[in-house]
C-alpha cells in the first residue's frame, strides 16, 4: 500500500473493474433467489447532479451493497427523466444565449432535435457523476422516460384509463403560464405576499334601481380591475342586510355597459371589502366555483400570451361554447394590451367616468410560476384529466393497513391530507417536449384514442377522405414518471423481471415530491398492476423520506443563489476560478452573476480541495437523519476524510505486521490475549448494532457506530495495545494477535463497504492476499462487494475481557489526563505508585503491566497496599479499589495550588447546592426515596473528594 491515502488513485480504476466484471447486474438466471430491488428516483436531464442527489444515491447504494453482500439478488434500476417543461426551458435559454433565437423561431421537429442532443449530453454527464459516486446500478438496464419501451407503456396506460372512463377531456379553469403558454400544476406554483392596491369601483344599478339609502350604484372592491371585462355577476352574502333589496336585480359593468345579475352566496365575506364581490368565472378559482353553483356563463378575456383578446370567448357553465349569449364586446383601445397596460387604461377610463370611489393599499397572495417566474393567470382551457378520486381510495388503504410504510411515519399525515382532498389531475401540457397524447380529432372535433392513426382508421373504418389530426399537447412529465416502478421493469410485456422485482422494496424520495410522484405512483400502479389473484400491487413496500440538503446558513441550494455544489467538485476538487465559472455560466441576469461571484469567493477563497467519494458518502450517511433537512457542513466532510485516512494508515500498520509472518492460518498454535478477545467482542457488538441500524434505515446511527469502532476501538486502542505483544509477546501470542489483526480488519472492511466502497475494496484486495496465502489458497482474487456481510456471533462474546480492558483503559486515560493537566510531556517517563484495595485490582495491574507501562511511557509502577506508607505524592482516585499516586516532586507547586483551589471552590458550590436540596422540606417530602438517596450519596462523594484535595494541598504546602 502507498504511504499516503489518495482517493484519486483508487476510485476510478476500481469502478471500471466492478463494471467490467458486471458485479452490479441482476442475476436473471437465479430469479428464485430472494430479490431486492430499488428504483432510482430518475434525475432530470436539466443539467448535473447536486448534493441532494448525492444524499439519496449514497443511501440507496448503501442499501444495495448491504443486501448484495447479505445474499440477495439485487437490482438498482437506473434511468433519467425527460423533465418536459424544465428541459424545454433549459434548451431554449441555451439556444438564445448561443444563437439569439427563441424556440418559436424553429420548426418543432428542429427544436426537438436540439433537445435530444441535449438529452444525450446531459445523460452522459449524469451517468459519469453516478459512477464517480460509486453507484452500483445495473447499467445494462438503463432507461429513459421517453425511450421506446417507456413510450409504449405510457401509451398503453393512457388508452386503458381512457377506455375505462378514468381519463377525459374537458374545459376547466387551470393555472396558466402566459410566458411558457402552458398549463402549470398547482404543485409548481409559489404563492408570494405582494403589496398592491385595492380599487373601489362604482357599478351603476340597472333599470333605475337604488339601494335602501337611495344610492343608484353599489361599490365593488377589486385588486384586478382589468378583469371587469369578464364579469358575469355580482355576489353578496344572503345575510347582508345592506343588499337584500337588490338580490335578483342587475348592475351595469363600467366601460362595457353589459348588464349582470346580483346573486347571493354564503361564501361571500360581508367584512371583506364592501361585501360585494364581482364574479369573473374564467379568471378566478373562487369565482369559478360560485359560477358552477349558480350556472353562470364564463367569459375568457385573455389570449394565451396574457394579452387582452380582440373578441371575448363566452362559455356556458358546463364549458360548452354559448352561442345564445350576447357577445361581450371589448373596447378596441384595450385589445392586444398586456394585463398591466389594460389595467392602467381601465382605471383611467373609470376615473374619467367618475366611477372610482377610492383606492387603498392592500396585501395580496399572488401565485407565481416556479418555472418561468411570472404571475399565474387562471384560464379556461381544454385539457386532459384523470379522475384521481376514483384511484385514491385504494392508494389510501395501502398505507392505512401497512402494506406501504412511510419512514418517518409522520409523513403519512401529509400523504393522507392530500389524498383525501385530491382533485382531478390535469395531465396535458402545451409544450413540445414530452409524450404525445394518443388522441386524434376529425373535422367535427370528435376524439378518438388509440395507439396510432392506422389503428383508429381500421377500428372505425375511416377511408382516406376522413382527415384525422393528432392532439398537439403532450403529457405531464409526472404522468410517465408515475409508471416508473413497473414500466422501467418491462411492462406491458409482463416479463420475468417484473414478476421477480415488483413490488420494489423501498423508494427514496424528498418530502417535496410526495404529491408530485409518490402518491401518483401508488395510485396508478395499484390500478394498472395486479397480481395473479387480481389484487392491486403496490409499487414499493417502504417510502424513505429524506430532507433537503441546504447550505451552511440553511438556505435551499439553487443555481440562482449560486450555492449549488457539484458532487464531483467535492470528489475531485476545483479551483476558485473554475468554481465561479461553473456557477455563473448561462446566467441571464448580470446582477445575480456578480452576487454569485462575491459569495463564492467569500465561502471558498481557495476553491474546494479533493476529498474523494468515500468521504462524501460517509458525510451524507452521517448527516441523514430521516426526514430532517441537512445543513451541509464542510468541516464534517473534512473530519470524515480524516476518518478514511485513519483507516488507510491503520491498514498499513496491519499489513506491515502480518505480511510474510505466521498469522495462524496454517494450523499454528494461537494464544489470544485479553486485548484480542476484547476487540473480537467489541467488533461483534458493533456488527449487531450496525446491522440493526441499517435494517431500520438509520444511516446516521450506523455511520456513528462504525466511526466509533473503527477510529476509537480498533485504531486508537487495539492497535496501540498490540504493539506491546508484537514487540514482547511469545510465539503463540504473536500468532494470535496477527490472526486477530488481519481477520478483524478484513471483517471491518466488509462491514464498512456499503458506506465507503472504494477504500474498503482497495485495502481488502491487499488483505485478502495475506489471508489466502496463509491458507495456501491460490484462488483468484475477486471483490469485497460480493463477499458475505459480517454476522453477529454470540459465541465470541467475552464479557470479562470487556470489563478488564475497560478497567485498564480507565487507568491509562487517567494517567494521560494527569500528564496533560500538569503539562508533563507525553515523552517523559514517569515512575508512579498505585495503591490497590483488593487482590483483584493488584492482579489486573500485574497481568497487564506491560500494556500500561508502554502505552503511557512509564518507567515502573510501585504497588502498595492500603496501609503501606508512600512518599509525598498527589493522590487520584481512579477506581473504588485503586488510587494513583504521583510523587510531588514532579509538579510545579504554584500551578498546582491554583488548580487545587479552583477544584475546591467548584466542590464547595456543589456541596452547598446539594445541602440546600436536602434541607428543603418540600423537596424531601415530594422527591422519590431513590432520588434522595442519590443526592445524599453525591454529597458524601463531594465531601470526601474535598477532603482528599485539601490533603493534597497541605502536602504541597509542606
Amino acid at each position: 500500500m502507498n504511504k499516503k491515502y489518495n482517493p484519486q488513485n483508487i476510485e476510478q480504476p476500481l469502478y471500471k473493474l466492478w463494471e467490467k466484471r458486471k458485479y452490479f447486474s441482476f442475476n436473471n438466471d437465479n430469479l428464485r433467489k430472494e430479490n431486492y430491488c430499488i428504483m432510482i428516483p430518475p434525475p432530470n436531464i436539466t443539467g448535473t447532479l447536486h448534493l441532494g442527489h448525492a444524499l439519496q444515491y449514497s443511501i440507496i447504494d448503501i442499501l444495495i451493497r448491504y443486501k448484495r453482500m447479505s445474499g440477495n439478488n439485487t437490482l438498482w434500476q437506473t434511468g433519467t427523466d425527460h423533465a418536459g417543461i424544465a428541459t424545454e426551458i433549459i434548451v431554449e435559454n441555451k439556444t438564445f444565449l448561443e444563437e439569439g433565437k427563441t424556440r418559436l423561431e424553429y420548426k418543432k421537429e428542429e427544436f426537438i432535435k436540439k433537445i435530444w442532443k441535449w438529452q444525450q449530453q446531459s445523460t452522459t454527464t449524469i451517468n459519469n457523476q453516478m459512477r464517480r459516486l460509486g453507484n452500483s446500478v445495473d447499467w445494462e438496464r438503463e432507461r429513459f422516460t421517453m425511450d421506446a419501451e417507456m413510450s409504449n407503456a405510457v401509451r398503453e396506460v393512457f388508452i386503458q384509463l381512457y377506455q375505462e372512463n378514468l381519463i377525459y377531456r374537458g374545459k376547466k379553469l387551470v393555472n396558466w403560464d402566459s410566458k411558457l403558454q402552458t398549463v402549470i400544476s398547482d404543485l409548481e406554483i409559489e404563492n408570494k405576499k405582494t403589496q398592491g392596491l385595492m380599487w373601489y369601483i362604482c357599478y351603476p344599478l340597472a333599470n333605475k334601481e337604488s339601494t335602501e339609502k337611495n344610492v343608484d350604484y353599489i361599490v365593488v372592491a377589486t385588486t384586478r380591475p382589468e378583469t371587469i371585462l369578464g364579469d358575469t355577476a355580482i355576489a353578496v352574502n344572503p345575510m347582508d342586510e345592506r343588499y337584500k333589496n337588490l338580490v335578483g336585480k342587475y348592475v351595469t359593468i363600467p366601460i362595457i355597459n353589459d348588464k349582470i345579475p346580483i346573486i347571493t352566496d354564503e361564501i361571500i365575506d360581508m367584512q371583506q371589502g364592501t361585501g360585494c364581490v364581482k364574479i369573473t368565472p374564467a379568471h378566478n378559482f373562487n369565482d369559478h366555483t360560485i359560477a358552477l353553483k349558480h350556472k353562470l356563463p364564463m367569459i375568457n378575456i385573455f389570449t394565451n400570451n396574457g394579452c387582452i383578446c380582440q373578441k371575448a370567448e363566452i362559455f356556458e357553465y358546463e364549458g360548452n361554447t354559448n352561442k345564445n349569449l350576447t357577445n361581450r364586446k371589448i373596447p378596441k383601445y384595450l385589445q392586444g394590451l398586456t394585463k398591466n397596460e389594460a389595467r392602467k387604461k381601465i382605471i383611467e377610463k373609470i376615473i374619467e367616468l367618475k366611477l372610482l370611489k377610492t383606492t387603498k393599499p392592500h396585501e395580496s397572495i399572488i401565485p407565481y410560476s416556479e418555472r418561468s417566474g411570472i404571475i399565474i393567470e387562471p384560464m379556461l382551457t381544454n385539457q386532459w384529466y384523470i379522475r384521481a378520486k376514483n384511484l385514491a381510495h385504494t392508494a389510501i388503504q395501502a398505507v392505512k393497513v401497512g402494506k406501504i410504510n412511510f419512514l418517518p411515519k409522520k409523513y403519512e399525515k401529509v400523504y393522507f391530507d392530500w389524498m383525501y382532498n385530491i382533485q382531478d389531475w390535469c395531465i396535458s401540457r402545451q409544450i413540445w417536449w414530452g409524450h404525445t397524447i394518443p388522441a386524434w380529432y376529425d373535422n367535427f372535433g370528435n376524439v378518438y384514442v388509440g395507439r396510432n392513426e392506422r389503428e383508429i382508421r381500421n377500428k372505425f373504418k375511416f377511408d382516406k377522405n376522413i382527415n384525422l389530426t393528432q392532439d398537439e399537447d403532450v403529457l405531464d412529465t409526472w404522468f410517465s414518471s408515475s409508471l416508473w416502478t413497473f414500466a422501467a421493469l418491462g411492462w406491458p410485456k409482463n416479463n420475468s423481471l417484473l414478476q421477480a422485482c415488483h413490488p420494489t422494496n423501498i423508494i427514496i424520495s424528498g418530502f417535496d415530491i410526495i404529491f408530485f410522484w409518490i402518491a401518483r405512483m401508488i395510485m396508478l400502479t395499484m390500478y394498472i398492476i395486479k397480481d395473479e389473484y387480481g389484487t392491486p400491487q403496490i409499487p414499493f413496500k417502504t417510502i424513505y423520506i429524506t430532507g433537503l440538503v441546504r447550505d451552511e446558513i440553511g438556505q435551499k441550494m439553487s443555481k440562482s443563489k449560486g450555492n449549488v455544489i457539484d458532487p464531483l467538485d467535492i470528489i475531485d476538487g476545483i479551483s476558485i476560478s473554475n468554481l465561479i465559472k461553473k456557477r455563473t455560466t448561462n446566467m441571464l441576469q448580470p446582477k445575480i452573476t456578480k452576487k454569485i461571484k462575491d459569495l463564492t469567493k467569500k465561502k471558498f477563497p481557495y476553491g474546494i480541495k479533493a476529498y474523494g467519494a468515500d468521504a462524501l458518502r460517509f458525510t451524507m450517511a452521517a448527516l441523514s437523519s430521516t426526514g430532517r433537512d441537512i445543513i451541509w457542513d464542510m468541516q464534517r466532510l473534512e473530519g470524515y476524510r480524516n476518518f478514511c485516512n485513519k483507516i488507510w494508515n491503520a491498514s498499513r500498520f496491519v499489513i506491515i505486521n502480518t505480511e510474510n509472518q505466521d498469522c495462524g492460518f496454517n494450523g499454528s498454535h494461537k494464544k489470544f490475549s485479553l486485548v484480542d478477545r476484547w476487540i473480537s467482542t467489541k467488533f461483534n457488538q458493533t456488527v449487531k448494532a450496525f446491522r440493526e441500524q441499517l435494517d431500520k434505515c438509520r444511516f446516521d446511527h450506523a455511520a456513528n457506530i462504525l466511526h466509533e469502532f473503527a477510529w476509537h476501538q480498533f485504531c486508537d486502542w487495539y492497535l496501540e495495545f498490540t504493539k506491546t505483544i508484537l514487540n514482547q509477546g511469545s510465539i503463540e501470542e504473536l500468532c494470535g494477535t496477527r490472526y486477530t489483526l488481519i481477520t478483524i480488519l478484513e471483517s471491518l472492511l466488509r462491514l464498512a463497504h456499503p458506506i465507503i466502497p472504494f477504500i474498503t475494496e482497495a485495502i481488502w484486495q491487499k488483505i485478502i492476499k495475506i489471508i489466502r496465502n496463509k491458507k495456501n489458497n491460490n484462488k483468484e482474487e475477486d471483490s469485497i462487494m460480493i463477499q458475505p456481510f459480517p454476522k453477529f456471533d454470540a459465541s465470541i462474546l467475552d464479557f470479562k475481557a470487556l470489563s478488564d480492558i475497560d478497567w485498564i483503559r480507565d487507568i491509562i486515560t487517567e494517567i494521560r489526563t494527569i500528564k496533560n493537566n500538569f503539562k508533563i510531556s507525553t515523552q517523559k517517563s514517569l515512575s508512579i505508585i498505585m495503591r490497590y484495595k483488593s487482590i483483584e485490582a493488584k492482579n489486573k495491574i500485574i497481568d497487564n503491566l506491560q500494556f500500561i507501562l508502554n502505552m503511557i511511557n512509564l518507567n515502573n509502577i510501585t504497588l502498595l497496599t492500603a496501609n503501606e506508607h508512600n512518599p509525598p505524592s498527589l493522590s487520584f482516585v481512579v477506581k473504588q479499589d485503586l488510587d494513583i499516586l504521583v510523587p510531588i516532586e514532579l509538579f510545579d507547586k504554584q500551578t498546582e495550588l491554583i488548580r487545587l483551589n479552583k477544584d475546591i471552590a467548584n466542590l464547595e458550590k456543589k456541596i452547598l447546592n446539594t445541602m440546600n436540596k436536602l434541607n428543603n422540606k418540600n423537596y424531601i417530602s415530594n422527591a422519590p426515596k431513590n432520588i434522595i438517596l442519590k443526592e445524599k450519596e453525591k454529597l458524601k462523594n463531594y465531601q470526601e473528594k474535598k477532603i482528599q484535595i485539601i490533603k493534597q494541598k497541605t502536602l504541597i504546602l509542606t
